[in-house]
């Protein structure tokens, strides 16, 4: 289920000093971006911020929860995003600080989907024969 008016508007107000915030509908669940990126996810009104390597340490309170997850094929998957304690929603600044995290999760694992042109271009241009 998506995020609710009221609680999209609670985050867009506790996140202003990450950037303008966007909302998209994604499979049911709302993505939460910022700077092009997706740091959060909101499903039933319940925040999920994403984890990498990196901020899994941060984070550590949050691996008592399930990750957000899919069934497919008859299993579960996880995804890299992990429910944020229901206390962080009274407690502004933590609550800041785990987004800031989520945030830079969020640009590495574009940084790391973002393709080599060198790379592509050499392929192409083997592909189609020169120029």
């Amino acid at each position: 289920m998506v995020a609710s008016a009221s609680f999209s508007e609670f985050l867009r107000e506790q996140f202003a000093s990450l950037g303008p915030l966007t909302f998209r509908r994604m499979f049911g669940k709302t993505g939460v971006f910022c700077d092009g990126v997706m740091l959060a996810v909101v499903t039933d009104d319940t925040l999920y911020f994403r984890v990498d390597e990196s901020n899994k340490p941060i984070f550590a309170e949050a691996a008592a929860f399930p990750p957000l997850n899919y069934t497919k094929g008859g299993r579960s998957i996880d995804l890299a995003f992990w429910r944020a304690p229901e206390r962080l929603l009274d407690e502004p600044d933590e609550l800041v600080t785990w987004a800031r995290a989520a945030l830079a999760a969020a640009h590495r694992v574009a940084a790391r989907r973002v393709p080599d042109r060198t790379v592509k271009d050499t392929r192409r241009k083997r592909r189609t024969g020169g120029a």
